[in-house]
């Protein structure tokens, strides 16, 4: 990435070129996850966490009728402990797994290939475009996927807006600046508002694409997204953009490609978009309460019965990772949308 002339790019384009790029992208080079990787998702925690989620996947479909074919789509699977979990717990209940189409959506080829390797055997279709399902009822699962996502970020100072770019020399000197953006041209592209009592934005335009690409589905083929992800219900924006590496903190523009970047999903803008969707309703709560409403304490409780302290004690230390209010409990939140006719809120019950 070495050039004699500055390179200027907007911090979305930096994003996408640090984890996409098909030869030096984060994501596209090397396997992030598990106890050597940077970082350590839910279902990698405890295979509790995906076993309550087959469960609210499997009622869901009961809520549809039962239809003799439903999709499932996996965005972002990972290196595949999640659905190889969903498996496992869908094999006990055979009119749901013969009624199944499985699908993973994969951007990463390293990935791709970890996960394949994992789910050896079973039936499940890969795709690279989200329209390229059956046209059936269709359930998505959306575990830390948006968080992914670029974003693009934008500053008020003295009633005008700016865009924060990032200028690149090499890979170890970039820096990040700001320009004059027009923020209403922006809103008629978008077709929403979002600088209403706002200073500070964050906005990826991929991430909404995607939201509204899965909603029109939902709403033609009926069925739901399931997104769980770190995230926050307050209506103010803020900067939450920030990177990872050897499992912490690093600097976003340091080592590019070589950190995971996130940043935290604004629930309340993805509650926005979706009200503006004639006909879907959405729900929202968190990791902790979806979790317990799902009954992962009752479960934890009859694994762990008869086995030897250690492993009983190991079982609910991953189990506190999940639900503890300081640690992924209150720091992820869980998103339903689906069909307004259809009458489903399990696992989003109030306390």
């Amino acid at each position: 990435m070495k050039s004699k002339k500055k390179i200027n790019i907007t911090l979305d384009q930096y994003i996408n070129q640090a984890l996409y790029d098909k030869k030096k992208g984060y994501y596209m080079k090397k396997n992030p996850f598990g106890k050597k990787g940077d970082f350590t998702t839910a279902p990698n925690i405890s295979r509790l966490f995906s076993e309550m989620i087959s469960i609210w996947i499997i009622n869901f479909w009961e809520n549809l009728g039962s239809p003799k074919n439903l999709n499932l789509v996996e965005l972002g699977a990972g290196n595949g402990e999640m659905m190889k979990v969903l498996i496992e717990s869908f094999k006990n209940f055979s009119n749901f797994f013969n009624a199944c189409n499985l699908y993973i959506y994969e951007k990463s080829p390293i990935l791709k290939k970890i996960q394949k390797e994992k789910l050896k055997g079973n039936k499940i279709i890969w795709i690279s475009n989200i329209n390229k399902i059956r046209n059936c009822p269709t359930i998505f699962i959306a575990n830390e996927f948006f968080d992914a996502i670029a974003i693009k970020q934008f500053i008020k100072l003295d009633n005008s807006w700016l865009e924060r770019f990032v200028s690149i020399k090499d890979k170890n000197k970039a820096f990040f600046f700001d320009k004059k953006f027009n923020m209403k041209n922006f809103e008629k592209k978008i077709k929403y508002n979002i600088s209403y009592k706002q200073n500070f934005i964050e906005y990826s335009e991929m991430g909404v694409d995607y939201l509204r690409k899965i909603s029109n589905i939902i709403k033609k083929k009926s069925g739901g997204i399931l997104i769980i992800d770190y995230g926050y219900f307050e209506d103010k924006m803020k900067n939450t953009l920030q990177a990872i590496s050897n499992q912490k903190y690093s600097n976003v523009l340091e080592k590019m490609g070589d950190s995971d970047i996130t940043h935290n999903i604004n629930f309340n803008l993805f509650k926005k978009i979706i009200k503006k969707i004639e006909g879907l309703k959405e729900l929202t709560t968190t990791q902790r309460n979806f979790l317990i409403n799902m009954g992962i304490k009752k479960r934890a409780e009859i694994i762990s019965k008869n086995l030897p302290f250690l492993k009983k004690a190991d079982i609910y230390y991953r189990l506190e990772r999940l639900i503890d209010t300081k640690q992924m409990g209150n720091l992820f939140k869980v998103m339903l949308i689906r069909n307004k006719s259809i009458k489903f809120n399990l696992g989003f019950e109030s306390d």
